[in-house]
């Protein structure tokens, strides 16, 4: 006989968007029961584990998004979180810089973006960019955000599962749903039924599935790309004292194989955008799923016939970078010391779960907000997800409390 149990709000999923939500409500709602559903057997086992532990501030985005709106402020809320439980952080700066001289306006655009935003960042010559990252190889120009920072991504998760159970809590793993009723207003899942006040889906790579059981996210379909690194050796690690960064590419979705100094000390290159045939598609094969795997192939081949967005042009490019020669061309053009010789395999491998939206055929860019009297779906929580997250979650419950429209 399967149990079932009753909650004020069941929360979808224990990445970083589901956990600040979770605080969020039980700061609002001290006495109301809380319950995270995870279909893995922990917390941090996909995106929320595998991120690169950037804190962005938010010079990418443009001043309408709600990016934007709660990059800035979630990266510094989630600096002072860092401080106050011990967590290692450390604010190591960022340079964008130009490879080219197309490269040039999109300089200017980056800085009205921060400007707008209320970012700080500095308008270098070639020379200052040296100034900060010394072996950095920037055409004539570049930016320099100094408030980027990195954390132990792992260590925040952590922590907020240990305040949370500390808050009266409850987690429930393995809890995969498999089906859901708005009108009756419970789910179904492999470790019983869950009736609820009101659900919040944030199941990251899963949680258009989870919409669509509630007859939401029917205008969109996921594209999982996969982000793969590869890491400086050790002696080469002094190349990077921060982040250096690429001028992103405005004729393709995505920020572009750039490099980072985790707070390990390690130095990583990448990621790729490399389109995957499945949602948890780490490996080469593994994590495919037939069925999935088939829909996302269709998926495929429909973006690169239309050639939205330089769709075609991302996939001729991106491919290349499953062999190494390319991927350290790319970190070349960032700093022209940087050698294949240098950079060493990494297990480091993530997810990026894209939105398609069917009516446009384009990749949606920004956050994505559903939601009815009952439940609310947070669709498409691509990056900066991790760093806004201590803002982003007093956004989400505002728009299901309807204090926000």
């Amino acid at each position: 006989m399967r149990s079932s149990r009753i909650y004020d709000y069941v929360i979808v999923g224990a990445g970083i968007v589901g956990l600040t939500v979770a605080m969020e409500l039980r700061k609002r709602h001290p006495t109301s029961s809380i319950v995270i559903l995870e279909k893995e057997s922990d917390i941090g086992l996909h995106a929320s584990g595998r991120n690169s532990g950037v804190m962005h501030t938010g010079v990418y985005y443009g001043t309408t998004t709600l990016k934007a709106k709660v990059c800035s402020l979630g990266a510094c809320r989630m600096r002072q979180f860092a401080v106050e439980h011990e967590i290692a952080c450390k604010k190591v700066g960022k340079v964008i810089i130009a490879t080219s001289s197309k490269d040039l306006p999109i300089l200017d655009q980056l800085i009205r973006n921060a400007q707008g935003n209320s970012v700080r960042a500095d308008y270098l010559d070639a020379e200052a960019v040296k100034e900060i990252e010394p072996h950095a190889s920037a055409y004539e120009a570049g930016i320099y955000c100094p408030d980027t920072a990195v954390i132990d991504s792992k260590g925040v998760i952590n922590k907020l599962r240990e305040l949370l159970l500390d808050a009266s809590v409850d987690f429930i793993y393995g809890a995969l749903i498999v089906s859901a009723s708005n009108e009756g207003r419970f789910v179904k899942t492999l470790q019983g039924d869950f009736f609820y006040g009101y659900l919040y889906n944030c199941a990251g790579a899963g949680a258009d599935i989870v919409a669509r059981m509630f007859g939401h996210a029917n205008d969109y379909a996921l594209v999982p790309f996969k982000g793969i690194y590869y890491q400086l050796k050790g002696n080469r690690r002094h190349l990077v004292k921060g982040n250096i960064y690429p001028v992103p590419d405005m004729e393709l979705p995505f920020l572009g194989v750039h490099l980072t100094k985790v707070i390990s000390g390690e130095v990583y290159i990448g990621p790729t955008a490399i389109p995957a045939l499945g949602r948890e598609n780490y490996g080469i094969l593994k994590g495919i799923k037939l069925l999935e795997g088939f829909t996302i192939a269709r998926q495929l081949l429909s973006m690169y016939q239309d050639n939205r967005e330089n769709f075609r042009r991302l996939v001729h490019e991106e491919m290349k970078k499953y062999y190494k020669p390319f991927f350290a061309a790319a970190g070349k053009k960032l700093v022209s010391s940087l050698e294949s010789v240098d950079l060493e395999s990494s297990n480091k491998v993530g997810i990026r779960p894209q939105l398609v939206n069917l009516k446009t055929r384009t990749l949606e860019m920004d956050f994505i907000i559903e939601k009815d009297q009952y439940a609310l779906h947070v669709l498409n929580s691509i990056s900066p997800a991790f760093t806004s997250a201590l803002a982003f979650c007093e956004l989400v419950v505002d728009q299901a409390e309807g204090l926000q429209v």
